[in-house]
């Protein structure tokens, strides 16, 4: 092969975008050989030390490292299991970017006190597997010795968040929020007490009770609500005798109107409703119905009827 057919280091610049800072680097590193040298003692490539130089450039481009393209290039590992290897540690950085944009978006939203500030941090820095993690944590928790219950199980499994993997900002954004309630002790304690009343109610109705606290009463305040009947009236006493006496039947505590007013609160606790609107965001689900007004009326209702 003559010199004519060998490309000096300043055309192989211009043909790959390499610097010849750079082509002297891979040269001397021993990436890509020059063909030889011209008579004036430059290195010139021939088009194969060029095609090496391109393949040099694209797969830096990508994010390889130099041992790694050289292996490459030396047939010690095939590109094709390189490639796969990189593009999965390229969707983890993406996975982690995401997060952090969804955990500044949510600091850029509202004034955060430092302990916030710090769960979200948290957040955004979990893998998919400690994410699993604090889920089945905040699950035992909630549900403890009622696991086993068939129909626990089933409550458990509807409230289990399933980030997917390709989850949009708006997704990231409530999984961030999320965390926060998870990882609430006090809003543990809340959950925990309206599935103890579930459970209460099932075993009070032998095991399969026609309708549980919380549906009956929606089912009974529902149409005195809409039908404009002031919650402290008389014609409201009918709907707070019968959830006093469905939760009588679940109590034999002295205590009963108290913790029924207990109960109450915790069901119509804010974070209930933000949880389960987070929820359905994340697993793509239809909005739940708000049924704060629900309890926030049964409430004044059994108030005014144990008052009275």
């Amino acid at each position: 092969m003559v010199d004519e057919e060998l490309l000096p280091i300043g055309v192989v610049s211009r043909r790959t975008g390499l610097t010849i800072k750079a082509i002297r680097f891979y040269a001397d590193r021993g990436i890509v050989l020059p063909a030889g040298r011209n008579v004036a003692g430059h290195r010139v490539f021939d088009t194969v030390g060029v095609a090496r130089l391109e393949l040099v450039h694209t797969l830096r481009d990508l994010g390889l490292d130099l041992p790694t393209i050289k292996r490459i290039l030396d047939r010690e590992r095939p590109l094709a299991e390189v490639a796969a290897a990189q593009a999965r540690a390229i969707a983890e950085q993406i996975e982690v970017l995401r997060m952090r944009q969804a955990v500044l978006s949510r600091l850029a939203s509202h004034e955060s006190t430092h302990e916030e500030l710090q769960l979200m941090v948290k957040a955004g820095k979990l893998s998919h597997l400690e994410q699993q993690e604090l889920i089945n944590e905040f699950t035992a928790s909630v549900f403890a010795d009622n696991r086993t219950d068939p129909d626990v199980v089933g409550i458990a499994r509807s409230l289990r968040p399933g980030l997917p993997d390709d989850p949009s900002i708006s997704q990231l954004e409530a999984w961030v929020e999320m965390t926060e309630l998870l990882q609430d002790n006090d809003f543990r304690r809340t959950i925990r007490q309206l599935v103890d009343q579930y459970v209460a109610d099932r075993a009070a109705g032998g095991g399969v009770p026609g309708r549980d606290l919380a549906a009956l009463i929606c089912h009974e305040a529902q149409p005195a609500i809409a039908a404009g009947i002031h919650p402290r009236s008389s014609a409201a006493d009918p709907v707070a005798r019968a959830v006093i006496a469905r939760f009588r039947t679940t109590s034999s505590s002295e205590q009963a109107p108290t913790e029924l007013l207990d109960w109450l609160a915790a069901a119509n606790d804010p974070r209930r409703e933000r949880y389960l609107r987070l929820l359905s965001i994340i697993n793509e689900w239809a909005a739940p119905e708000s049924l704060a007004a629900v309890f926030a009326w049964t409430t004044d209702a059994v108030r005014a009827r144990l008052a009275g």
